[in-house]
C-alpha cells in the first residue's frame, strides 16, 4: 500500500523499489512511529478528526504492536510495504479499518519521519552516554590497580618524559568526558520536535505543537516547518560526536597495540580480546584494538557522506535525504560495539610494572631534570640545554645512561655539577617535581584519580 498512491495508475518497477523502499533499514524505527502516531491520535482528538472511542482504538492497538515489538514477537523487515510507516499504518488499517485511515490526517511523511528519526537518535545517545561512562570507569579502575606505575611518555614515538600510569589513564578520561559532554550537547539541540509541521508548510489543523513536543519528551517543538521538515543537523552532530569520539577509541588503541608489543612488552592483553595466527601458533594478536582502529574510519565515511548530501539541497524536504539513515545506525552501531570491548580490553589487561619502569629509565629521559638542574645553579635554560645536550651525547658514546656517568665526566663539561646531581637524575625525582595542576606526579595524579572516583561514586547514589 503506496502512501502516495493517489495520482498513479500503475505501480513502482522492481528496480525503482531496490533505490526507493526504506524498510530495510528504517524497520527498527517501528516503536518511534508507533509512539509518534498515539501523539498524533491524541492531537487528533483535541482537534474533532477522531472520536474518543477512535481514539483509544488506535491508542490500544498501536500499544499492543509495541508491546509485540518489543517481545520480539513482531518483525515487520520482510513486509511488502515501502517503509515502516506504511507498515504501521496498513496493520492499523486492517485492525481498525477506516479508523485506521484516519490517523494520517493533517500529517504528512516528512514531519513524521523527521520526528521518528530524532526519537530513535535520542534514544540512542542515551545509550552512548552510558557506554561512555562505563568506559572512563573502566579507565579509572585500570589506573587504580597501578597508581604507582612508571612508564615513559612519549613525543614523535620517541621517549621523552616518564610518567605514571594513572596519568595515562586520566589523559582518555579527560577525552571521553567532552566525549559525553558533546553528546549532552547534541542531545540539547536534536530534542525539538517537528510533528505538526506538515510536508513543509504547516497543518492546517489547529493542533497543539507545545503540548505534543511535550507528551513525547521532547524539550519543545521545532519553530519553523521548512526547517522543521528539512533539517539534519542533528545527525550531522551525532556523526561528528561519534567521529570525534572513534578518533578518541582509535588513539587509546594504537597505543595500547603498541604498549602490547613484543618490543615494549607494557603490557598482555587477555585472550578474550585477541586472536591467534593460523601458521603461526606463538601470535597473540590485538584484534579487538585493530578493530577499533579500523572502525574509526569507516564512522568518519559516514559523517562525510552525509555532509556531501546535505550541501546542495533547496528546501525542504528532498529524497535525497534518505541516505541520512543507514549511515548514522552503523555508525552508532559500531560506536556502541567499540565503547563495550574498549572497556573489556582494559579490564582484561595486565600491566608489567617492571618492564614499564624499565623502559622509563631509558632513552635519556631525565635528561630535562638535568637541564633544570643546571637552572638552579644559575645557569641560564638555553646555556643548560646545550651542556646536558653535551652529557647526553657523551653518555651515548659511554654507552651508560646519564646517572651513571662518573662525575669527573659531568664536571669535565660544566664545574657547577655537584654530586648532589645524582638525586636529581633518580626516575622518581622527575616525577614528583611535576606536582603543578595537571602534571605526572603521584601527589597531583592520586588527587585527580579520586576526583574522578568521588563523582562517580555520587552519581552513582
Amino acid at each position: 500500500m503506496a502512501l502516495w498512491g493517489g495520482r498513479f495508475t500503475s505501480g513502482s518497477s522492481n528496480l525503482f523499489r531496490q533505490v526507493n523502499d526504506s524498510l530495510p533499514f528504517d524497520h527498527v524505527m517501528a516503536v518511534e512511529d508507533m509512539t509518534g502516531s498515539i501523539v498524533w491520535s491524541q492531537a487528533l482528538l483535541s482537534v474533532g478528526v477522531l472520536t474518543e472511542h477512535e481514539q483509544q482504538q488506535i491508542e490500544t492497538t498501536l500499544n499492543n504492536f509495541i508491546a509485540r515489538v518489543e517481545a520480539g514477537e513482531l518483525d515487520m523487515s520482510d513486509s511488502e510495504e515501502e517503509d515502516i510507516h506504511s507498515v504501521v499504518e496498513a496493520m492499523l488499517t486492517d485492525k481498525l479499518g477506516d479508523i485506521g485511515r484516519k490517523l494520517h490526517t493533517g500529517r504528512s511523511r516528512n514531519d513524521q519521519v523527521a520526528t521518528d528519526f530524532r526519537l530513535w537518535c535520542r534514544g540512542h545517545a542515551k545509550q552512548l552516554q552510558q557506554d561512555l561512562t562505563h568506559l572512563t570507569d573502566a579507565l579509572l579502575k585500570a589506573a587504580a590497580r597501578h597508581q604507582q606505575a612508571i612508564l615513559p611518555g612519549y613525543t614523535h614515538l620517541q621517549r621523552a618524559q616518564p610518567i605514571l600510569w594513572p596519568h595515562w589513564c586520566l589523559a582518555y578520561v579527560e577525552m571521553f568526558k567532552r566525549d559525553l559532554s558533546r553528546l549532552e550537547d547534541a542531545v540539547i539541540r536534536m530534542n525539538q520536535c517537528p510533528l505538526g509541521s506538515g510536508a513543509l508548510a504547516g497543518t492546517t489543523y489547529q493542533v497543539n505543537r507545545e503540548r505534543i513536543a511535550t507528551d513525547l519528551g521532547f524539550s519543545q517543538p521545532c519553530l519553523n516547518s521548512l526547517d522543521a521538515v528539512s533539517d539534519r543537523d542533528f545527525v550531522l552532530e551525532l556523526l561528528f560526536c561519534a567521529s570525534t569520539s572513534m578518533m578518541h577509541i582509535s588513539r587509546m588503541a594504537e597505543d595500547l597495540i603498541f604498549y602490547n608489543t613484543g618490543e615494549a612488552g607494557f603490557m598482555q592483553l587477555g585472550d578474550a580480546v585477541t586472536s591467534g595466527s593460523s601458521l603461526m601458533p606463538q601470535k597473540k594478536n590485538p584484534d579487538a584494538l585493530e578493530l577499533m582502529r579500523g572502525k574509526c574510519g569507516r564512522v568518519f565515511g559516514h559523517l562525510q557522506a552525509l555532509l556531501v548530501t546535505m550541501k546542495g539541497l533547496p528546501l525542504a524536504y528532498n529524497k535525497d535525504m534518505q541516505e541520512d539513515k543507514e549511515g548514522v545506525m552503523d555508525a552508532v552501531t559500531q560506536w556502541h560495539i567499540c565503547l563495550r570491548i574498549a572497556a573489556d580490553v582494559l579490564d582484561s589487561a595486565e600491566l608489567n610494572v617492571a618492564r614499564c619502569r624499565e623502559a622509563a629509565q631509558q632513552g635519556y629521559s631525565n635528561a630535562t631534570e638535568l637541564a633544570d638542574y643546571l637552572v638552579g645553579k644559575g645557569i641560564p635554560f638555553r646555556t643548560a640545554h646545550d651542556i646536558t645536550g653535551q652529557l647526553v651525547v657523551e653518555a651515548i658514546e659511554k654507552g651508560c645512561a646519564l646517572e651513571h656517568l662518573p662525575l669527573s665526566a659531568m664536571q669535565a663539561v660544566c664545574n657547577k655539577i655537584d654530586d648532589d646531581v645524582y638525586a636529581v637524575l633518580a626516575l622518581e625525582y622527575g616525577i614528583s617535581k611535576r606536582c603543578a595542576l595537571g602534571g605526572t606526579s603521584q601527589e597531583t595524579v592520586n588527587e585527580a584519580l579520586y576526583r574522578e572516583l568521588e563523582k562517580r561514586d555520587r552519581s552513582g547514589d
